[in-house]
């Protein structure tokens, strides 16, 4: 991992922040920071039967949404509370159906610039040795952060 190693917001910060950032969503259903060190964070989601695909799989849109999420709870980790970095581009490969259950994301930070921050993200339900998708994640960082 390149840029910055020091963490400005901690797991109950960041919960706290994605529920006041999305006040329509429902506050069960939302994913939920659950560790974090520099370099990572590890979400989880509960899952219902409104994300799932027909064939009883968790959909392919409810993945990428916990791995921007996790993306997004990473940089906001290392950069502090600033709204307003966007996600500029999301990459996903599903390796295999998802299967319902509790849903996990382990985020990785690969670089953070001055202008765009880039994380790896595995996900699952099976445990982490069966992955269900690994999606790749960059960040546009505001100007404001730019020191």
């Amino acid at each position: 991992m390149t840029g910055k190693t020091t963490l400005r917001m901690d797991a109950a910060g960041l919960n706290a922040f994605l529920l006041r950032a999305f006040p329509e969503a429902d506050p069960e259903s939302m994913p939920r920071v659950t560790s974090m060190s520099p370099g990572r964070v590890m979400l989880t989601m509960p899952t219902a039967s409104r994300n799932l695909r027909p064939g009883g799989v968790i959909s392919g849109p409810t993945l990428m949404s916990l791995s921007d999420t996790a993306a997004y709870a990473l940089v906001l980790a290392h950069i502090g509370e600033v709204a307003m970095a966007v996600t500029t581009s999301l990459t996903i490969h599903f390796l295999r159906p998802c299967k319902p259950g509790v849903l996990y994301a382990e985020a990785e930070l690969l670089k953070l610039g001055r202008r765009i921050a880039t994380c790896d993200v595995a996900l699952w339900t099976e445990g982490r040795d069966k992955l269900a998708a690994k999606a790749t994640v960059a960040y546009a960082l505001p100007e404001e952060t730019v020191k």
